[in-house]
């Protein structure tokens, strides 16, 4: 079974609309507003380029990526090669951008749980708040990679669902705090 691991930068109140400038959020870009660059607190990005075999997007985020990162040769290598999964029920092929490698559209959280049942390593989620909600809450992600920022943003679209559910255990496998005051957060999901 493929990991499925989601990774995000978040503000401490848990919100992650926006932390690169996408545009429409009161807040847009505020990751890199108002704390002094702190180069180590990145390195687990570039790991999970490395590590991950797949990457998974909910439709906005492909949407908002894909006329992006295909011309960012330097800082994707890996993610630009890698195979790439969209879920969305409203996106068709034609959709697609052609230069950022075999892109597959999935319809359903059910699918998803099938591409985890295939041959290969990691699958990495970016960004899709949504989708990530809607799969923490079905069981399938196995893994949170989360960058927490030392800032209360209020309003935006938050990590995690408020819905009903039982208790979900996480284990906490790796921590670091950084100068500029960002946490690194590594979380393991109890089964």
């Amino acid at each position: 079974m493929r990991t499925l691991i989601s990774t995000h930068f978040m503000s401490l109140d848990g919100v992650v609309e926006a932390p690169g400038g996408e545009p429409g959020h009161r807040s847009s870009g505020w990751t890199f507003a108002d704390l002094p660059f702190v180069e180590d607190a990145y390195e687990i990005k570039g790991r999970e380029q490395e590590e991950a075999t797949a990457m998974l997007l909910g439709r906005l985020s492909y949407e908002a990526f894909a006329p992006i990162w295909p011309s960012m040769t330097a800082e994707f290598p890996r993610y630009n090669a890698m195979p790439k999964y969209v879920v969305s029920t409203t996106l068709g092929d034609d959709d697609l951008v052609e230069n950022w490698g075999e892109t597959t559209i999935l319809r359903s959280i059910a699918d998803v749980a099938a591409l985890k049942e295939t041959e290969g390593g990691p699958i990495s989620i970016h960004g899709s708040a949504t989708l990530v909600r809607d799969l923490t809450d079905a069981g399938l992600v196995d893994r949170f990679h989360l960058l927490v920022f030392p800032l209360l943003l209020g309003a935006g679209k938050r990590l995690f669902s408020e819905s009903d559910k039982p208790k979900q255990m996480l284990r906490l496998t790796e921590s670091q705090g950084y100068p500029n005051g960002i946490q690194k957060l590594v979380y393991d999901v109890v089964r």
